[in-house]
């Protein structure tokens, strides 16, 4: 049976208190929550809430026995061209909108993905049509290649009958207190496997959250892009339809206050050794909106539209530049806005200086006037 694990270091919302980011729980909400601002889900969790791994911006989610990245390749050396749930993946919704496009890419012939599975109308369909929509919006704008779906009976299959263990949830609706003692394990197994995990941030999780890392999936689609061949015209597709990289501007409001690229999860957004620019790169980006909601000022943007352009000759481009000095007092740089070269460190200790002075003449003088 599969379990689903999940890595806090690689989470944005382990990152900062600031962070909105609710994509594995928009996924997956019957068995994906909030807890402590951190995901949470049942122990025994597993395939069931698969859609969260293809949600995860920065794949913080995983199942045991079942690697996506490895997938893809076995997949792609296979002769097989079809992806269903009943021949080699667990679940559809493993897949990301990253992973469909670079399937499609890589493949010589079209894939077809099976929905027959699936219940129309669900949640859990609508997740897995929608990224297939995307990926084939996506696609359309510099590619004739499309991914192809099937509603129909699935292909014949050598079905191997499995023995199923029972269900948690009907050994809690059918148990009575002296079926629950007479098979303990089972009900103590059953009890351990509702209770949620509770994840929390300890000291040797900071070093982690610290690293820039680049999801496998993206990697993936670099190498898929490759292949494919560059269009001619570069189309600008709508910012809200692209839910996995974006294009940003930052404007007047921002202060440099260097959060937002200390704090970016994979490296795309940057600055130089004086901190005295942002540069941000589109195709490192995967839009998890951490930068955002960090942002005190408010000053950081989604441009309206998503170049296809980015995709074929990836720029890192500079979003913001700032006069950046030495000061006179500490020698360390800031950002300087005019008047004296102090940074507002040392312009605030002397300010303190100047008042805790003023301070001390206007007592001596109250004692001598006392006198």
């Amino acid at each position: 049976m599969m379990k689903l694990y999940f890595d806090p270091s690689r989470c944005v919302r382990a990152t900062s208190k600031f962070s909105t980011c609710t994509k594995c729980v928009d996924a997956a909400p019957e068995h994906i929550s909030m807890l402590e601002h951190l995901p949470a889900f049942a122990k025994a969790t597993g395939v069931e809430a698969a859609a969260c791994l293809g949600a995860c911006p920065t794949e913080a989610f995983a199942l045991s026995d079942f690697s996506v990245t490895e997938f893809f390749f076995t997949f792609l050396e296979s002769k097989v061209r079809l992806i269903s749930s009943k021949v080699n993946v667990p679940c559809l919704s493993v897949l990301s909108v990253e992973h469909l496009i670079s399937l499609a890419l890589a493949s010589e012939e079209p894939i077809t993905l099976d929905l027959h599975s699936y219940e129309e109308g669900t949640h859990l369909f609508e997740v897995i049509e929608n990224r297939i929509e995307e990926a084939n919006f996506v696609l359309s704008s510099f590619s004739e290649k499309q991914l192809e779906t099937n509603l129909d009976e699935a292909v014949d299959i050598d079905k191997k009958e499995k023995s199923q263990e029972p269900s948690r949830r009907d050994f809690f609706a059918s148990a009575s207190l002296k079926g629950a003692l007479k098979h303990k394990k089972t009900f103590d197994d059953a009890v351990e496997a509702e209770e949620l995990h509770h994840f929390e941030i300890d000291a040797s999780m900071i070093s982690k959250i610290k690293d820039k890392h680049l999801p496998d999936k993206r990697k993936i689609l670099f190498t898929a892009l490759k292949r494919a061949d560059v269009p001619k015209v570069f189309e600008v597709l709508p910012e809200e339809e692209v839910s996995f990289v974006s294009q940003k501007f930052v404007d007047e409001k921002c202060t440099n206050c260097q959060i937002c690229y200390r704090i970016c999860p994979t490296g795309a957004l940057s600055s130089n050794g004086k901190f005295s620019l942002i540069n941000f790169d589109a195709m490192l980006c995967v839009k998890c909106h951490l930068c955002h909601d960090a942002c005190e000022p408010d000053a950081i943007h989604l441009q309206p539209g998503f170049e296809i352009k980015e995709l074929f000759e990836s720029s890192q481009r500079t979003l913001a530049t700032f006069d950046v000095r030495r000061c006179n007092e500490c020698g360390n740089y800031f950002t300087y806005e005019g008047g004296e070269v102090t940074c507002p460190r040392c312009a605030v200790e002397e300010e303190e200086a100047i008042f805790l002075h003023a301070n001390a003449k206007r007592m001596e003088k109250e004692k001598d006037e006392e006198k």
